[in-house]
Formats: C-alpha cells, structure tokens, sequence
C-alpha cells in the first residue's frame, strides 16, 4: 500500500484577469517585507517617498501665480480687501507675479442692473453669499515695473483736476498739521477695520453699520479735499464710484441721509468739480423723494430707497421738527446744480407749510406729523435735540439765495430769535452764566440745554454779520461763554452730552451735569461756533480755546485705532470709553478745527459759501 500524499498541485489556467489578493495578506507581506529591510534602508525609502510628496505639491497642486509665492507675502491678504481697499499705500513696494485688480459682474450688471449681493458684501468687507448665483468674473493684472522714482508715483496718481475745482494748499502752521495727524490716524483705523461700513469701533476693532451707505467716507470727503489729503481723498472717491449703490433695500432716514450723504456728495462736487459726486447725489436724491407724498406734504421721516416706500418713523407718528426743516438747503442746491426744479419745489413746500402753523412768538415744539401738517401738542420747545437746525436753516437758506428770496424765512428767523430772548435764556444766580433752557408742555421752564444748542452761538454772529440787530451779537457772545464753561468745569475739559444749571441755589455749583448725561459723543457743535467767531471777528483767542480742548479729545479720546466717544467726562481716571466713532468727528469736529486753525480765516469764505448741518459747504447762489 503506497503512501498517502498531503499535497495536492494544482496548475491554475492562465488568464488576463487580474490577480486578487486579499487585503489582510497584502498588509501582513508589506509589513514583512518592511520589517526585513536594515535601518539604513529604511531611511532611504522614507527620504524617497517625502520628496516625491514634496515635487507633487510644487509642480501640480500649487498654481504658478498664486500670490503666496510672492517675496512680499503682505501684498495681497484676501480678495475681500483688495475690493474694499483698492488703494494700497503710495511708497509701499508692491511685488508679485500677479494681483486680483477687480471683481467685475456678470454681463447684466455691466449694463447697468443692480450689483448682486456678493458684490455688495464684498464692497463693504462681508463674505460674500455662497449660494448659488451670478458668477463672478476675477479679471487678473499683468504684473507693471516697479518705479522706485516717488515724484513719479505721486504723479501718476495725482488728483486730476477738474473745471471749477478749488485750491486747498494743506496745513500751514503746528496746529493745523496736528487736526491733520488726528484725522489721519482716525482715517487709518477705519481703512483697516471699518473700511465701506457706517462707523468705526476703534476699540474692538470693529464697525457698526446704520444705513449701510459708507457714511464715514461720504462725510469725510470734503474735509479730505480741504486738507489737501490728496491720497486718501483719491481713496474714497474710487470707493464712491464703484460701490456706493442706492439700488438696495434698505430704510434710511431722509433728514440724515440728506446731511451727510447728499450734502456730503455735493460738497466734494462743488469743491472738486468731479461730475460723478454730482450724478451719485441725484441717484439718491430722486429715491428721497417719495418722502414727500404724504396727506401733508410734510414729508415722512423714512423711505426705502430700494423700493421707494416711505413712511412715518417707527416709534412714533411724528416726525422731528428738525428732520422736516434741515432738508432745504441741500434739495435746492440739487436742483440747481441738477438743472431740475423738482428737489428744490417739494422741499420749498415744507418750508411754506411749517411757516403758515402757529407759533409761540416763532418757537416751534420738538415734533410735527406728516398725516396731519400739525405741531403735536404740548410738545416740548428746546434749541437742542430735534428743533435745533430749524432755527438754523431758516436763516442759511435766506443767505443761500443771496438774501433776496424767501423773505418770509428771515423773518422767521427774526421772530424765533427774538422768542429765544424772551422765553428761554436765563441767567445763573452766582456765577451769571447765560444760557438757553426748555419749555417742557410748551410752557414749564427746565434750565437744561444740550451741548447740540452750542452751534447757536455761531449762527448768531453768522446773522450779525448780514445784518441781524445787536442783540443777536450780545446773546452770541455770552452763550459761547457758557459753552466754553461747559468744557471747562469738568476735571477732562471735555463738555457733558447735556448740561444743567443753578435757577435758585438748588445747586451747589451754577452748572451741574447727571451721571447719565456725563457723556461726550465727539460732537461739533461748540468747534463751529468757534470756528465762526474766529472767521468773522478774526480774534485769535477763539483759536486757543480751540487748541485747548482739541488737547482735551488727544488726552482722553484718543485710542491705537482712533478716537472713541465716552461715557464720563466728570473722572479722568475712568472716562468709560464706548468704542464708537461717529460719523461727525471725521466730518465736522475736526473739519471745524481745522478751519479754525487756519492762518488765513478766509479758508472757506462765508460770502460765497454757506455750510450745511452736517458741516458740508455749498455755494451761495446769486439768482434766482
């Protein structure tokens, strides 16, 4: 009996199929193949296999042009930035094999349809939307030789000049180029952080928006032109053109809206003679004019500009006196500028109608309603928050017009001044401060007064000068005492938002502030009527008040990426810094310094110009 066999050998058939071999078999004969090789050759394989990595990451995954290979790795940080800042510093080397120089839209858009809302996100520094949508176009620059020649670069890029345009030749004294300093140093927080937005929070570095319009470049523009800041002036222009849209759906508020962005593109149109301000003010002025379709033809205080509704404020069915009246002086230079009578007849309505209502010897209260036409009743009567620029601009529309229009509106004026005089100034006991209180119910007087009163004094001597009476001179004179003392009594030399005063020694001081009142937003109002006692008078004291308090906001305003309002101007040990930079401190508080700094008072002639309330000037027209 033969043995029995324990193998069997079996020939497989040949095939092309491949062969399979399972994954627990494959991995037991790598590892035992890799366990079989000496250290050294180990070593090899590993250098071998991060190379190969290394050469496929360079040559395939990594595009030829892609920024990051530049020397300069700062040159392009993100394409938002590049959209919101399309100016880079002027002697900053810039080298890279290429940069994204634009987003442009789909077809449609470039025929001039809305932006999408990636491109409006991207405008303003948001991510953009990544739904799905239009497709951007990324449009990519050759890279250009490097001119290291500065006077050439600030050449090529020099503010172009245009018919009409003025001449500002910049800063002339140590004052002047310190308010310089200040606004470049506020400029170069909001480029970084804030840039396209509302405001700047200098603080946390951040923005707040409020009509999402740009606010701070559009205020700004003209007190750039002024100071001869010809780069960042080239800055905001280029983002005005290509991002400021007002075919969007958005509420805004017509008297705000009408100051600072209005006012504001018309100021730059008129100082630089740049048609473009001109055609982006009446875009927005013709999506404010739904505002006047109301049953009063007092117009409502919020419209969308994008669907073109308007309607009365939220919070109230009343508007703000002031809202309704402090619209005139830019809707007539629209018109005349424009060639269209349109702007200038709605808002001249408003002006008959509020002239024809009832007055307490021409004080008007604090609120009207679009509905009705009416003043609501009991309201109060203040020169402070929502009647203030009333009372100005019936006395600035008059010299608009070269003092030969509207006469009824001078006489307005004449007859508030004189309900000012009669009913609301006081005078402290001790120290005799004058000043200027409320009529709570239209007849309770409150000795407090707004540091928004503060511009009163310059609108005064303004009448003065174009001949208002003596009084006028004298209650100007005296309030802007008043006013200065408001800074002065408080340890930071920094003015309270509102201010109280002694009636019948209740008070141990003549003038008290509240804790909640304590608090200094930047404001203007005092600086402007400094600025035109120094213009019109030529005293040059006027200017060292101004340097002090100027000081004042340096010491205790001032932060790394700006200036901030804040909540306690009664402790400089703890001013309560609110981290917010409004519009007006670029716009006007720093303008009015500038100004009034100025080694020539004629900076801005006040026979030819006439400046808004929100500190923008436009022309003095001679007809009609």
């Amino acid at each position: 009996m033969e043995p029995k066999m324990e193998h069997v050998s079996v020939t497989l058939p040949v095939s092309n199929e491949p062969l399979i071999v399972t994954s627990v078999g494959s991995r037991k004969s790598l590892k035992r193949h890799w366990n079989q090789l000496s250290r050294f050759q180990k070593n090899l394989a590993c250098i071998f296999l991060a190379g190969c990595c290394i050469f496929y990451i360079v040559f395939f995954m990594l595009p030829l042009d892609d920024p990051s290979r530049s020397s300069d790795s700062n040159v392009i940080d993100s394409l938002e930035h590049i959209q919101i800042a399309p100016f880079k510093e002027r002697h900053e080397r810039v080298i890279a094999q290429s940069v994204v120089k634009e987003v442009k839209l789909t077809d449609s858009h470039r025929e001039g349809n809305a932006p999408t809302e990636e491109a409006q996100a991207v405008a303003v520094g948001q991510p953009p939307d990544t739904s799905p949508g239009p497709a951007l176009e990324i449009v990519r620059e050759e890279p250009k030789e490097i001119v290291d020649n500065e006077e050439n670069v600030l050449e090529e890029n020099h503010r172009a000049a245009f018919p009409g345009a003025k001449d500002f030749k910049g800063p002339t004294n140590e004052r002047q180029r310190a308010v310089v300093e200040a606004f470049q140093h506020s400029w170069k927080g909001y480029k970084e952080y804030a840039w396209g937005h509302d405001n700047l929070k200098p603080i946390s570095m951040g923005y707040s928006d409020w009509f999402g319009l740009g606010l701070t470049i559009i205020d700004s523009l003209d007190t750039l032109y002024i100071m001869d800041l010809q780069d960042e002036f080239d800055e905001a222009r280029t983002w005005v053109e290509k991002y400021l849209k007002f075919d969007v759906n958005r509420e805004v508020n017509l008297f705000e809206v009408t100051i600072r962005v209005v006012g504001g593109l018309l100021s730059a149109y008129h100082l630089s003679g740049d048609r473009m301000f001109l055609d982006k003010a009446i875009d927005l002025g013709n999506r404010l004019l739904p505002c006047f379709d109301s049953p009063s033809g007092i117009p409502f205080s919020d419209v969308n500009i994008g669907t073109l509704t308007a309607h009365a404020p939220k919070w109230s069915p009343d508007s703000s006196t002031s809202e309704v009246t402090t619209i005139q002086l830019e809707f007539r230079d629209l018109s005349r500028s424009a060639e269209n009578p349109v702007f200038e007849n709605v808002a001249a309505r408003v002006n008959l109608k509020v002239h024809e209502l009832d007055k307490n010897e021409g004080l008007v209260p604090i609120f009207i309603n679009a509905n009705t036409g009416l003043f609501r009743n009991f309201a109060t009567v203040s020169l402070g928050a929502r009647a203030d620029s009333y009372y100005e601009y019936l006395l600035k529309q008059w010299l608009q017009t070269g003092k030969k229009n509207d006469d009824y509106l001078i006489e307005d004026y004449r007859q508030a001044m004189s309900g000012v005089l009669n009913q609301l100034v006081r005078t402290t006991p001790n120290e005799k401060h004058v000043y200027i209180g409320e009529l709570i119910n239209g007849k309770d007087f409150k000795p407090k007064m707004d540091h928004l009163t503060c511009y009163l004094p310059g609108t005064l001597l303004l009448g003065y000068k174009n001949g208002m009476p003596k009084t006028h001179h004298r209650l100007a004179t005296d309030l802007l005492e008043t006013c200065y003392q408001t800074y002065m009594k408080q340890p930071t030399q920094l003015a309270p938002e509102i201010t109280y005063f002694n009636v019948n020694g209740e008070s141990e001081t003549d003038i008290y502030v509240k804790t909640n009142d304590a608090h200094n937003l930047l404001r203007p109002e005092f600086i402007e009527s400094l600025y035109y006692f120094y213009a019109i008078t030529g005293n040059r004291t006027y200017q060292d008040m101004g340097w002090t308090i100027f000081q004042a906001f340096n010491r205790y305003t001032k932060v790394k990426n700006g200036y901030t309002s804040i909540g306690n101007v009664k402790n400089p040990l703890n001013t309560r810094p609110r981290d917010m930079m409004e519009t007006f401190w670029l716009g006007e508080t720093l303008k009015y310094f500038y100004l009034l700094f100025s080694d020539d008072r004629n900076e801005i002639d006040l026979d030819r110009y006439v400046f808004n309330s929100e500190a923008h000037p436009l022309p003095i027209r001679d007809h009609v």
